[in-house]
């Protein structure tokens, strides 16, 4: 039964990626690790896969339509992918299984990465409740670019250890600094997170062994969602259900917090 909630999870994963061109891939960690009760380390890897695939179709899509700069996305994927690449294949396997105890007090690996990801999740559903007028969460305030790229690698870095796509944190640089329109943005930022999903989880490739069996079926059922969100984008208010997605992160963010401080 729970494999079967994992699998329409991986569906409706693919359908909110086609309809707000981002947003679902943070949904693919807890799916893993709270539904079907993977390792964090294995689900983050997993999760990399997944988004990555699925980002890959809806970059093909988007491409079709003109929303796509292959340049620009090449150029801002560089630095972050070489963080995603870094912090998969030599930073993750180094993190020690006790990270700090104090008495009956511990954090253990598994609780750092999945604290760490109900913080990310906070910052995504912020940036999906915002006015429209903002364009996302703001942490790119220097004027250099190539501070920029310094921060996109910090960014890479985020990436690869809670394996989220991470498109709240890109399409607010390329709309700053690259000035293209939202709907490019959203487009190349998915190219982006193809780039760097799918390189980082070549790092995970060389550390651990991959179950294919699984990986593939639910990736599939993530990717069909995707062409359904595309298909049934033009019949609903967009604006509206990101909103509503982005509440349902905030309690999702705050379900993280208490599992792993209190439950």
């Amino acid at each position: 039964m729970l494999e079967l909630f994992g699998y329409i999870g991986a569906l409706f994963i693919g359908i909110v990626l086609g309809i707000t061109g981002g947003g679902g891939s943070i949904l693919t960690v807890p799916i893993l690790v709270y539904i079907l009760k993977y390792d964090p380390i294995i689900a983050t890897a997993y999760s990399l896969f997944i988004v990555g695939t699925t980002s890959g179709f809806g970059t093909y899509q988007n491409f079709k339509k003109g929303f796509v700069v292959p340049k620009t996305a090449l150029q801002f994927a560089i630095p972050s992918v070489i963080g995603v690449y870094i912090t998969r294949k030599f930073i993750v396997p180094k993190i020690p299984e006790t990270i700090f105890y104090f008495g009956s007090i511990q954090l253990s690996k598994d609780t750092f990465l999945m604290l760490l990801f109900a913080i990310v999740m906070f910052m995504a559903a912020y940036s999906m409740l915002k006015d429209e007028n903002e364009t996302g969460v703001v942490i790119y305030k220097a004027k250099s670019i190539v501070l920029v790229f310094i921060q996109l690698f910090f960014v890479g870095i985020l990436i690869g250890l809670i394996g989220a796509g991470g498109g709240f944190l890109i399409i607010p640089a390329l709309l700053k600094f690259a000035k293209l329109p939202m709907k490019t943005a959203i487009g190349t930022s998915l190219f982006i997170i193809t780039i760097n999903s799918l390189i980082g989880f070549t790092g995970d490739i060389q550390n651990m062994e991959i179950d294919w069996l699984f990986l593939i079926p639910f990736t599939t059922f993530s990717v069909i969602g995707i062409f359904i969100g595309l298909y049934i984008q033009h019949y609903i208010n967009e604006k509206h259900l990101k909103k509503i997605f982005g509440f349902f992160v905030l309690i999702m963010s705050f379900f993280i917090l208490y599992k792993e401080l209190l439950s």
